[in-house]
């Protein structure tokens, strides 16, 4: 029996990739449950996380409820993962600042996604995970704004273990989809994707940010978790 009580106005479904270990787990349950979990356990397949939140654009209040789908980043998933990529709405692209080898990667990724995705140019936000890790950091600025204007890509750089811009990124791609809905009429793909997940095209966002994690000035050991592997 098909229920009625639908408590929210939109359902949206967001993917997150990028190679294993740079922290796609521990990301997604910092911004679902506000915790973080210093074990690493690579993710077998798929799994997702749901949150509900309210977006408000032009006066008006829109209740939002959304499915994050936390993908393996393991060679031997790809053909698993991959099977939903025409089913999202939007796409969290995560390398870790520690490893130039997880960055270089973002190409292929993004390559799949023109593939696989509902669209040749879907809306993808970049985000470069382990901010906190300041001595560790090996991926410059310079190389990600690079990436960035090649693929026009908004970016942001988070921590899953200190919680830095995770609400922020999530928002930014949040912002990005509501803003296409509002087009879809002039998006065939993205009307067939709505019109199967019962969105309205009706929310407008503002422009493209750009956000980098900004130090405080503390000293970057003090009341340090585990922070290497999420």
């Amino acid at each position: 029996m098909t229920n009625t009580n639908i408590d929210y106005d939109y359902l949206l479904k967001f993917l997150v990739l990028g190679d294993s270990g740079v922290g796609k787990t521990c990301l997604l349950y910092q911004y679902t449950d506000g915790r973080f979990n210093s074990q690493f356990i690579s993710t077998v397949g798929i799994d997702f996380r749901e949150k509900r939140l309210v977006y408000n654009s032009r006066g008006r209040r829109h209740r939002i409820h959304l499915q994050i789908w936390d993908t393996a980043g393991q060679e031997r998933f790809r053909s698993l993962t991959t099977a939903f990529y025409r089913d999202a709405m939007g796409f969290l692209l995560i390398f870790d600042l520690t490893s130039e080898k997880s960055f270089l990667e973002t190409v292929n990724w993004l390559e799949q996604l023109r593939m696989h995705a509902y669209s040749e140019d879907p809306d993808v936000v970049l985000c470069g995970n382990k901010c906190d890790l300041l001595e560790l950091r090996v991926v410059s600025r310079d190389q990600v704004a690079a990436l960035c204007r090649r693929y026009r890509l908004p970016y942001i750089e988070t921590s899953a273990c200190t919680g830095a811009n995770v609400q922020e990124a999530v928002q930014l791609l949040v912002g990005c989809v509501m803003d296409r809905i509002e087009n879809a009429a002039c998006n065939r793909e993205l009307s067939l994707l709505l019109t199967q997940s019962r969105c309205l095209p009706n929310v407008a966002y503002g422009p493209e940010l750009l956000r980098l994690h900004e130090t405080s000035g503390e000293p970057t050991g003090r009341g340090r978790r585990n922070c290497r592997n999420c």
